[in-house]
């Protein structure tokens, strides 16, 4: 008698331990797919470009960045203006590099700045409301 309740609670212990098994198996293979999608090429590429637009100090730097090398590019236009002469096109550089320098380094300034000025500059509407 007491060896078949063994039996019967070996053959229950079997049994849980096979459906502990499956649940295994099947969280295992859950994960699996999960690592497989998200080592896909262009998955990876989405969670890159997520995490780089997420980030407000990198958005800050490449903002700063990029005023500063339109502002260095325009400076150096502003300088030759067309001009075939060397020493102009010189002088260009060496001003795009300073200007380039300058803003990439302050760009909370020149942002401030620019603000003040299109808030400052009276728009085509505020002038044609002030004459009588």
């Amino acid at each position: 008698m007491q060896n078949t309740t063994y039996t019967t609670k070996l053959k229950n212990a079997i049994q849980l331990l096979e459906v502990e098994q499956a649940d295994k198996e099947q969280l295992l293979k859950e994960q699996f797919q999960q690592t497989y999608e998200s080592l896909k090429p262009v998955n990876l590429l989405k969670s890159t470009l997520k995490d780089i637009t997420s980030s407000s100090f990198l958005k800050e730097s490449v903002l700063g960045s990029s005023v500063g090398l339109a502002s260095g590019f325009l400076s150096k236009k502003i300088v030759v203006a067309g001009s075939g002469n060397i020493f102009r096109k010189l002088l260009g550089s060496i001003v795009q590099f300073g200007v380039t320098s300058i803003v990439a380094k302050n760009p909370e300034a020149i942002i401030s700045l620019g603000r003040f000025l299109i808030k400052n500059i009276p728009h085509k509407k505020d002038i044609n409301s002030n004459k009588p």
